[in-house]
C-alpha cells in the first residue's frame, strides 16, 4: 500500500519500537509516531487516524476527528491565506487542512473567514499532501432531511455552502437545505458564513429564506413606541395625526412632533397603520 493510500485514513499498526515521548507504530511498511499520552499500554494492534503533521513527520492518533477521506465533516476555518486558501481545524493537534483557493470563490470578498465552518473530506495528492475537499450539492442531498409542513416566519440559523448568481444556498443547523434569493439579502454572504434569517416560503426541496428583518424589526425606537401603544389600545385607535399640536403630541409621547410625523411615516410606508382626519389605526387588529 502506497502512503497516499493511508494518510487522512483509519489504520491499525503494531508497536514496534518506543521512546520516552513516542511509540512507533508501523502500518504497511511506514512507520508513524504515537504520543504516548494517548495509550495506557503498548499493546498491539493500535488502530489510528495516520496523517503527516506541520514538521512532515508521519503521526497515528488514536484521537479520531470526524472528517476523513471519503468522510465529510464540519471544521472550522482558523486562517487564511490569500496566496493559499483557508486553514480548517479537523481537531488535529499538530496539523490544520488547507482548502486551496482553487476550490474557492473568485472574489476573496466571499472567501471564508476565522470562525467561519466548511463542510470538508479530505484528499491526498501525489506529493502526499492532505487538502480539504469542500462538499458538493450531492453530499447536502444526502445530509439533509425533510422539513416541516409548516414552517414559514420561523428564525433560522443556517451555513453558506454554495454561491450563486441568482442567490446563496445554505444548510440549517436542523439539517435543512435552504435558499436565500439575491433579493432577500443586504449584502452576498461568504462561503460558510453562518447567518440567521426567516422562512418566507419552500420549494420542493428546500426552505426559501430572507435575511431581511420583518417590518417590526426595521422601524426605529420611535416608531416601534407608537406601535405599542396602539396594541395596547381597546380599539387599536389614537386620536393623534400629523395634525396634532407639537404640545399634545410631546404631552402624550414625549417626543418631538417632527420625530412623531416622521416615526408616523415609516409606519405608513410598511403598511402597519393607517391614517385619517380621527387619527391612526393599526392595519391589523388581531396584533
Amino acid at each position: 500500500m502506497e502512503l497516499q493510500e493511508l494518510l487522512g485514513t483509519v489504520q491499525t499498526g503494531t508497536i514496534n519500537d518506543q521512546n520516552e515521548q513516542y511509540f512507533f507504530v508501523g502500518v504497511a511498511g511506514f512507520t508513524f509516531r504515537l504520543n504516548k499520552q494517548e495509550l495506557a499500554s503498548s499493546s498491539s494492534p493500535i488502530r489510528g487516524f495516520l496523517y503527516e503533521n506541520q514538521n512532515h513527520q508521519l503521526v497515528m492518533t488514536t484521537k479520531i476527528p470526524v472528517i476523513g477521506c471519503h468522510r465529510y465533516g464540519f471544521g472550522q476555518v482558523v486562517d487564511v491565506r490569500t496566496d493559499l486558501g483557508v486553514f480548517v481545524d479537523i481537531g488535529l493537534q499538530d496539523k490544520d487542512i488547507v482548502v486551496s483557493l482553487d476550490d474557492l470563490p473568485n472574489l476573496k470578498s466571499l472567501w471564508p473567514k476565522k470562525g467561519d465552518r466548511l463542510l470538508i473530506a479530505l484528499k491526498v495528492d501525489k506529493k502526499n499532501r492532505m487538502w480539504g475537499q469542500l462538499a458538493d450539492g450531492s453530499i447536502y442531498q444526502q445530509i439533509s432531511r425533510p422539513f416541516p409542513a409548516n414552517w414559514k416566519n420561523k428564525n433560522v440559523t443556517a451555513t453558506v455552502y454554495r454561491l450563486k448568481l441568482s442567490g446563496s444556498f445554505v444548510l440549517t443547523s436542523d439539517y435543512y437545505l435552504g435558499f436565500i434569493h439575491a433579493s432577500e439579502r443586504q449584502r452576498e454572504p461568504r462561503l460558510g458564513e453562518v447567518v440567521h434569517g426567516r422562512v418566507i416560503g419552500k420549494s420542493y426541496d428546500h426552505l426559501n429564506i430572507s435575511l431581511k428583518p420583518r417590518a417590526y424589526e426595521e422601524i426605529n425606537d420611535d416608531a416601534a413606541m407608537i406601535l405599542a401603544v396602539l396594541q395596547h389600545q381597546p380599539t387599536k385607535t389614537l386620536n393623534f395625526n400629523d395634525k396634532s399640536s407639537p404640545a399634545a403630541i410631546k404631552q402624550y409621547f414625549g417626543i418631538s412632533k417632527g420625530n412623531f410625523k416622521r416615526a408616523i411615516g415609516h409606519l405608513l410606508k410598511q403598511k402597519m397603520i393607517t391614517q385619517d382626519e380621527q387619527g391612526i389605526s393599526l392595519v391589523n387588529k388581531d396584533q
